[in-house]
């Protein structure tokens, strides 16, 4: 299973989450502790939002703690809104564009978990997604059709309601799975933004759903929402209940039912 941390509010350097933490997404790409497996080296990917509305984006193959790129860049890139993940693939090939976080204009989303006995539906999952973002599709995983159908599902609607959409997203890849897939039909645990707010949603078709933790961070001003907690001794972690979905602002964090 995967690994991802986000971080929203005052611009810090990408390392205070990435590296510098005593249990950072660094030290769980190599030693998770709430995950089936502790290793996640199948690449890895940062997504960040600065002066432009879309995000930069830094993706490779390499397992995370083994690129000094990656640390150089977490050196020196302060952001106050970005997305970071390590990946332990469940099937597909290990390849840039199979990496976390995703991106779609001013969108960027990225997901641990699995939709089961994907590959024995992945044409009809690719088919679900809409003809004006298929051409967005780079990759063979899940959690990018996933992003895709979100992505379809609020401009379908009409009324950007990102929760909605995410929901309308897992509702139908589960529908897939349970058709013509394998259990566990939805595993989810997943962080998205648009660039000015980020939200983070945990759910599962059976009692096992993937970790979420959340802390406002005073010495950081800002929200720290995680896979697993980024100091082994620091207290003050909310763990996100299962089939919920939060939204984090600069004014605070609301949570909701993800009605899937």
């Amino acid at each position: 299973m995967c690994r991802w941390a986000a971080y929203l509010g005052k611009p810090i350097f990408l390392e205070e989450v990435i590296t510098k933490p005593a249990h950072s997404l660094i030290i769980q790409s190599h030693d998770a502790t709430k995950a089936k497996t502790a290793i996640n080296a199948d690449g890895f990917g940062i997504a960040w939002y600065g002066e432009r509305d879309e995000p930069g984006l830094y993706r490779d193959i390499y397992p995370a703690w083994s690129d000094p790129n990656l640390r150089a860049l977490a050196h020196q890139v302060r952001s106050g809104l970005f997305l970071a993940h390590v990946r332990a693939s469940t099937g597909t090939a290990t390849s840039r564009n199979n990496c976390h976080p995703f991106t779609h204009g001013k969108w960027s989303f990225m997901h641990n978990g699995q939709v089961g006995g994907f590959e024995q539906f992945r044409k009809r999952a690719d088919m679900a997604v809409p003809d004006a973002l298929y051409a967005s599709r780079k990759g063979a995983t899940d959690s990018e059709v996933l992003f895709l159908l979100m992505l379809g599902a609020m401009e379908e609607t009409g009324q950007g309601d990102p929760a909605a959409a995410l929901a309308a997203s897992v509702r139908q890849m589960r529908g897939l799975s349970q058709q013509f897939g394998t259990t566990p039909h939805m595993r989810l645990s997943s962080a998205f933004s648009d660039g000015e707010s980020l939200w983070a949603a945990r759910d599962s078709s059976d009692d096992i759903a993937p970790s979420v933790f959340y802390r406002w961070s005073e010495s950081r001003e800002g929200w720290a929402v995680v896979s697993e907690p980024l100091e082994t001794t620091e207290g003050g972690w909310t763990e996100l209940p299962p089939g919920h979905i939060a939204q984090f602002s600069p004014d605070g964090v609301e949570v909701n039912r993800l009605d899937t």
